[in-house]
């Protein structure tokens, strides 16, 4: 049975309008505009900074060392005391010191009588030279007795001069006895914390190769913060450069400062053999010393503490800003670098831009770009549609 011909082509119609709407639709799926992820331009804050590590120092400590040997027989402070500059610290026995003093003066002193007993010789030496020398002149004496009375004048100047010789000797030797005998007690050369004692009360020092440590004195009201910086960052450092830290367990608080010196070598470690043959030492990253000092009234720095100390090498307050990341350095222009934006239509734009201060992840714009434009920071997939084969 044949349909009628109306009725056919009423069907190829309804066959035909799903088709042509499935290629509509794949015409506008297929080929859509490219999509970006942006951000605007906006204005901020931007610190260009370099980061190390650092260990705490008083700016001013002491180690108090015995010079004589000797036991410890009392100990005047316990660690943590505050001590005024000329305390008294220790004693050491001091009977052998003072017997040796005794001695002296005791030596001192005859050889002071002998010196008067010598004046007193060669005045009379010199009152016979010159009655020979009256006689001489009246031709009333022996030439034998002119000489006997010159050689006496002589002879008695010479001892005289030998015993003011001795007398000095003996008078250094009684001022570095002394000088001995002070150094059994011990006095702060300075004001400031004791940080510790290491010796005890009863102890016998022996300083008579290297001068044993008793204790060590430090004024913690000012710090010094030693920092390692590495080669790759120290050319940014300068003296005057501010920075702040913060310690560990400080609950966030800043310690203000700014570079006092930058040490133009590197520690140096400790050496190893001298041998040619001896395996090469694996090369280590150079790190350079850079010293800052802090106020520390408050004593909330304690020596060896670490700071975590961050260098402000440039800062710029309220600028226009944008990521990094959005940034591709042009060769050869130091601080120019290619941006891309979108324009009042939506379409992408190049743009060459100069910037000043940069973090680590932002960027001062100088020149290139305006408040609120559009920057391209990455390009989204492509999300077409998958072509149907029929």
């Amino acid at each position: 049975m044949r349909l009628p011909t109306s009725k056919i082509v009423r069907r190829s119609l309804l066959l035909a309008l799903p088709l042509g709407m499935l290629s509509v639709l794949w015409l506008w799926h297929g080929d859509p505009a490219p999509a970006f992820a942006t951000e605007p331009v906006s204005r901020g804050d931007i610190e260009a900074t370099v980061v190390a590590i650092g260990t705490l120092q008083p700016r001013e400590s002491v180690e108090v060392g015995a010079q004589v040997s000797g036991q410890i027989t009392r100990l005047h402070v316990a660690p943590g005391d505050q001590v005024e500059k000329g305390q008294l610290l220790a004693e050491i026995d001091a009977s052998l010191h003072q017997a040796t003093v005794e001695a002296d003066r005791a030596a001192l002193d005859g050889l002071r009588a002998q010196l008067e007993e010598q004046q007193a010789q060669l005045t009379l030496a010199q009152q016979q030279h010159q009655r020979q020398q009256r006689l001489v002149a009246d031709q009333a004496t022996r030439e034998e007795d002119v000489q006997v009375a010159a050689a006496n004048l002589k002879a008695a100047q010479a001892r005289l001069k030998q015993l003011r010789a001795q007398i000095a000797e003996s008078q250094a030797r009684l001022k570095g006895n002394e000088a001995q005998l002070s150094y059994t007690r011990l006095y702060a050369p300075i004001a400031g914390t004791v940080l510790g004692v290491d010796v005890k009360q009863g102890q016998t020092l022996n300083a008579t190769y290297q001068t044993p440590t008793v204790m060590r004195i430090a004024d913690l009201s000012a710090m010094t913060a030693w920092t390692k910086v590495s080669e790759a960052d120290i050319r940014q450092l300068r003296v005057g450069m501010p920075l702040y830290f913060t310690t560990l367990g400080g609950d966030g608080r800043r310690w203000h400062g700014s570079v006092r010196q930058v040490l133009p070598s590197p520690p140096v470690a400790a050496s190893a053999s001298g041998d040619a043959s001896a395996a090469p030492q694996p090369v280590k990253a150079v790190q350079y010393t850079v010293l800052f000092d802090v106020n520390n009234d408050d004593g909330e720095l304690m020596p060896q503490m670490t700071a975590q100390v961050t260098f402000i090498s440039a800062a710029a307050r309220d600028v226009l800003t944008v990521p990094l990341e959005a940034l591709q350095m042009v060769e050869g222009k130091s601080g120019v670098f290619n941006a891309r934006i979108l324009d009042a239509k939506g379409r992408p734009a190049d743009r060459e831009i100069q910037v000043g201060a940069r973090s680590r992840q932002r960027a001062e714009v100088l020149n290139g770009l305006h408040e609120h434009e559009q920057l391209i920071t990455a390009e989204l997939p492509d999300t077409r549609v998958t072509r149907f084969q029929w």
